[in-house]
This record gives structure tokens, sequence and C-alpha cells, in this order.
């Protein structure tokens, strides 16, 4: 709109006068809180309807006006995070794996925060995680505050694990290009849990196993797009693997993703010993056998 049409759309949305405004000696409206004119005249020898002037935002409506924008914005990013989150996690729990829980025992996590300030050199590059190390020491945790911080940004990321993707592409037999054209529609895709496919028990057999995992990453290689991935596999065995099929495989994981040591402690043997402790102090000294 120009600057006419702009002043006839606030004249036609003109709210009243406040009981505090008064009129100041340029024969405007003028705001009785922050004493800013509330009305300003049109250019010389344009009117709207006989008047000669059109409401004007003071400084008080002002700020009325972009409390709410924000207000109206921060609601509709609430909503598109949280439709993210829907969408992205196949496990609620998630939603938990945030920067903010984190304990600070990884010292890997600087790397994590790295990854998310930098998104866009990361898209840009198709470069992604490989995240490896002992069982334990947060390695899907790592990956989860990446995901979780990225859809703060509204960045749509797709976080799931191998043994997922094979049990819904066996289901859905016909639909399979569409299922994987899905997965690799995500700006980016994280798959954790990347073990040795033998202990996945799929009744097509292994080798049905590691050709769909291969066709998924590879399809999200010509994708162009990132992929995270965590394993328990160190890198000797990724470097050696034990066939042509797993070779494939992890040749595709190494060009695409920059391997990443984990080394954390292993929170889940610290927990059972947290939950030791608490049980002890609640039995308050008591002759027990544990």
């Amino acid at each position: 709109m120009c600057d006419y049409d702009n002043a006839i759309f606030r004249l036609a949305t003109a709210q009243g006068a406040e009981p505090e405004d008064y009129t100041g000696e340029d024969g405007l409206l003028y705001c009785g809180s922050c004493r800013q004119p509330k009305e300003a005249y049109f250019p010389e020898g344009k009117t709207f309807f006989g008047r000669d002037r059109h409401p004007k935002e003071c400084d008080c409506q002002r700020k009325r006006r972009e409390t709410l924008e924000a207000s109206h914005r921060e609601y509709k990013h609430r909503e598109e995070v949280e439709r993210l989150k829907r969408k992205g996690f196949t496990d609620p729990a998630m939603r938990e794996w945030t920067f903010e829980n984190d304990n600070g025992k990884c010292p890997q996590m600087h790397k994590a925060h790295a990854y998310v300030e930098c998104w866009e050199e990361m898209k840009a590059g198709n470069i992604g995680y490989l995240l490896w190390g002992m069982v334990g020491t947060g390695k899907s945790y790592f990956a989860g505050c990446i995901a979780n911080a990225l859809m703060e940004k509204e960045v749509s990321v797709c976080m799931t694990n191998f043994a997922l993707i094979l049990n819904d592409l066996a289901a859905s037999y016909k639909d399979r290009n569409e299922y994987i054209a899905r997965l690799c529609s995500f700006p980016l895709l994280i798959k954790a849990n990347c073990v040795r496919l033998t202990i996945f028990g799929m009744e097509r057999g292994t080798e049905y196993g590691l050709e769909q995992v291969y066709n998924v990453i590879d399809s999200r290689y010509r994708s162009g797009k990132p992929l995270i991935v965590t394993t328990n596999l160190t890198l000797e065995e990724l470097q050696n693997p034990e066939d042509t099929a797993h070779a494939r495989i992890y040749d595709r994981l190494t060009e695409m993703c920059t391997p990443v040591c984990i080394t954390g402690e292993n929170f889940r043997k610290a927990r059972a010993r947290e939950k030791m402790e608490r049980l002890k102090k609640l039995l308050n000294g008591k002759e027990i056998c544990l």
C-alpha cells in the first residue's frame, strides 16, 4: 500500500478516543499517556469523505500492537515446534533430550552445539556425524540434543532407529519407495542404534535387512541431505567389515558422516548406583542383603 492507502486503512479501523486523550494546538488528537499524536493530516489536497486527518499510532498503541504480534508469533512458533516433534520423534522420551537437561558429563557435547550453530553450513555441505562409543555413554542423547535444538529453529528432523525402519519397510512392502522418499524429505535424518544387523532377527533374513538398510542410507546419500548415526561399533569394526554387505553400508556411512567418539560416563551404570544409594538411605541402615 502507498502512504495514502495506509492512512485510509487506519481510518477505517480506528478506535475511539480514550478519556485521558486531548486535542493539541495543531488540532490533532493526542494520547493522554505518552503525549504522542493519535492522528495525522492527509497530504495537502487529499481527503477521505471530507475528513482531512486519519488515525496514527501513538507510542502506547504501537507497544500494545508489537506485544500482541510478538505473542502471536510465539504462539505460532510453539505450535510449529510441537508439530515437528510429533512428526519427527518415534519415542516421546526424546523430547527431553535437550541441551537444557544435559548433565554436563559428555566431553564432546560442544560438538553438538557446534553442529546446531553451523546448521546451514552442515546442510549445504551434506555433513553428518557418526557417533560411536561404548554402550550407555549418551550417544543417542547427544543426537537428541541436536534434533530438539534444530526443531526449536523450526527445522524438520526425523529421529528413529534401524529396527523401526526395517519393521516399517516389512509392513509396507508396496509403499517402500514412498516410505524411503519420506525419510529423505527431512532436512536432517538421525538413526540411532546402528549395530550388527544379525541381531535384529528379521523374519525375511539378514540379507534382506542389510539390503534395505543400504537402500535407505544410499537414498539419503543421493538426496544430498545430512545423516547422523549412532553406533556401538568401533571405528576399527567399521573399517574392517565382516562381509561385502556390511562393507557397502559402512563405506557409505563413513563417507557421509564425520566420526565422533563419545566418551562420556556410562549413565546407565551411574543411574543404577544412584538408585542403590537412594534405596540405602530409604532403608536407613537396616540390615538387609543387597
